[in-house]
């Protein structure tokens, strides 16, 4: 089921054989249904029990040709912009077919999920599919960058790098936490330049309660100058310096060795500020072999940050499109995203080069970047690859199917049942009480937590790393999605699930189509509607219980926990 066990259809099984089966083929097909119930920790629900027979009975309900008209349509690969131009001459190069472009179904979830973190609404996914101007894909991209959510799900990412958290091994304190991470929040809404975001994190002096941005130096594992510069160059730069030279490393601390960390009378509060005590002046280098004379009173952090920001500095782009795009397209052009170095070549250097360019000459607008990838065909490809291997990963030959993150996942769910997820903190209250209609994306603080995100991999956020969030699907992710009384609860309490029940029992299609729209964004196919209406009229139960055992199905289908 893992990321790189891509079948021709990319892990989507509802596609292959019908809309309940998927959810279980998921998990090793059919012969391991019994297996699967019998490990469940809990007891299984009567209609859990119930859809077992019915699975049973449906294999290869859908037809083959069904699966090209619902996640994808032939545009004969045409470039749409510069970005596309410059992946399609790689993967010519290579003997590489990029993928079909992916279906309007498709594109809708996706955008959504990857934008703002969000499910679309049934009346958001049925006026996008029932509009056929040719820019609408560009119009709705435009409308997501625009909306709040944007802000909150992707300060949810920066935060993961910048290490934004209250408790242990990072003691930012709770304040500090809100304020650094409102800071975050508010600096990508008004889509502040990305290198005026950098400099500010850099040289800011202050209180970490009233200067949000100096918690970047509070939020780092150790205050010695070396591992300051280490935690600037894996966040800003993209690169692991403990691979440098000696020398080179101790150049680069050498800018980070007048920072001074000064407690007040009020309870947590820190002042990061330049070390009152005298200082002689220093000749410093800089990453890139030049050098620079630093005054006894001057800021080194100031030089260093200038030299980074630097219009012909390329590290600063680099590394920042670099992530975007892993952010995008789940893996960078230069993989892992903060692991740039010599002998880690991109797979497209041209490409990165092109996108450097782009942000620079956009004076650092990250939404311009944003469009960019949206807008081209190679992010709107279909997840169906047409070439398989190794470099039609790396080459972005097709758009990688991946997990949900933890955060949107349950957040994804908790829309479904109309109620909050519960979080435990060992920071005492108030600080821990969150509003039971507050979303996961927006949560402030990493140390605020459930058992659901740190089953599902939300990252610890100690080390600043990538790799730090779990993204590899385990038997108890399955198994709780499968047996979880808290599912269940939410599906029988939905008031989605409910209003749809009110309005359309009378219709059984329409309230199909309605349940789809609601848990895959997407209308059944005829095959799938066939046989959940067959359901319907054999389960011999209520049919508010057989809407929920549909809608059971669809959440434990790869279809729905996975971006595609």
């Amino acid at each position: 089921m893992g990321d790189g066990n891509r079948s021709p259809c990319c892990g989507l099984n509802i596609v292959r054989t019908n809309l309940v089966l998927c959810s279980i083929t998921g998990f090793g097909g059919t012969s391991c249904i019994a297996h699967h119930f019998r490990s469940c920790p809990q007891p299984m629900k009567p209609f859990s029990l119930a859809i077992v027979v019915f699975v049973t009975a449906l294999v290869g309900q859908v037809a083959e040709s069904q699966t090209a008209r619902l996640f994808e349509t032939d545009d004969g690969a045409k470039p749409l912009n510069a970005v596309d131009t410059r992946v399609f001459v790689r993967l010519q190069g290579q003997g590489i077919k990029p993928a079909d472009l992916c279906s309007d179904e498709v594109f809708v979830r996706r955008v959504y999920l990857d934008v703002i973190g969000t499910l679309p609404e049934p009346k958001e996914t049925k006026a996008f599919l029932e509009d056929h101007s040719p820019g609408k894909r560009a119009a709705l991209i435009d409308a997501l960058l625009g909306r709040d959510e944007f802000a909150e799900y992707w300060a949810m990412k920066w935060c993961d790098v910048l290490r934004v958290k209250a408790e242990f091994p990072i003691n930012l304190w709770p304040n500090a936490a809100q304020a650094y991470h409102r800071w975050v929040r508010d600096s990508i809404r008004d889509n502040k330049p990305y290198d005026q975001f950098v400099r500010e994190l850099l040289t800011s002096s202050g209180s970490n309660f009233r200067t949000p941005p100096v918690n970047f130096y509070r939020a780092i594992q150790g205050r010695e100058p070396a591992t300051i510069a280490k935690a600037v160059a894996l966040t800003f730069m993209g690169t692991r310096i403990e691979n440098w030279p000696e020398k080179r490393r101790s150049d680069m601390a050498a800018f980070f060795s007048r920072i001074a960390y000064k407690h007040t009378g009020e309870w947590k509060e820190e002042i990061i500020c330049l070390d009152p005590k005298s200082a002689d002046a220093m000749k410093a280098t800089l990453p890139d072999g030049a050098s620079v004379q630093i005054g006894p009173d001057d800021d080194p952090r100031q030089a260093f940050a200038d030299w980074l920001t630097g219009p012909n500095n390329p590290w600063l782009a680099r590394a920042v499109v670099n992530r975007v795009w892993y952010w995008l397209l789940g893996r960078g052009i230069v993989q892992e995203p903060d692991d740039i170095r010599p002998d880690n070549p991109p797979s497209n250097p041209e490409l990165l080069a092109y996108l450097e360019k782009e942000l620079v000459s956009a004076h650092y607008d990250l939404k311009h970047i944003y469009r960019l990838i949206l807008n081209s065909r190679t992010y709107q490809q279909s997840s169906i690859p047409r070439s398989a291997g190794p470099k039609a990963d790396a080459l972005f030959a097709y758009y990688p199917v991946r997990r949900l993150d933890a955060e949107v996942l349950i957040d994804a769910l908790c829309w479904i049942g109309g109620e909050g997820e519960s979080y435990t903190s060992a920071i005492p209250e108030p600080f821990t009480f969150i509003p039971t209609d507050q979303r996961t994306i927006s949560l402030p603080d990493g140390s605020i937590t459930s058992q659901f995100l740190e089953m599902f991999g939300r990252p610890a956020r100690d080390t600043g790393l990538a790799s730090e969030r779990g993204t590899q699907p385990t038997d108890a992710q399955r198994l709780y999605l499968l047996s979880s009384a808290d599912v269940q609860r939410k599906i029988d309490r939905s008031p989605r699930l409910r209003s749809i029940h009110a309005m359309l029992w009378r219709d059984w299609p329409a309230l199909i189509g309605e349940i789809y729209l609601t848990v895959l964004s997407r209308y059944p196919t005829p095959d799938e509607e066939k046989a959940a209406e067959a359901y319907f009229h054999t389960a011999k139960l209520q049919l508010s219980q057989a809407e929920g055992d549909l809608a059971w199905a669809l959440i434990n289908s790869k279809e729905f926990s996975y971006r595609h």
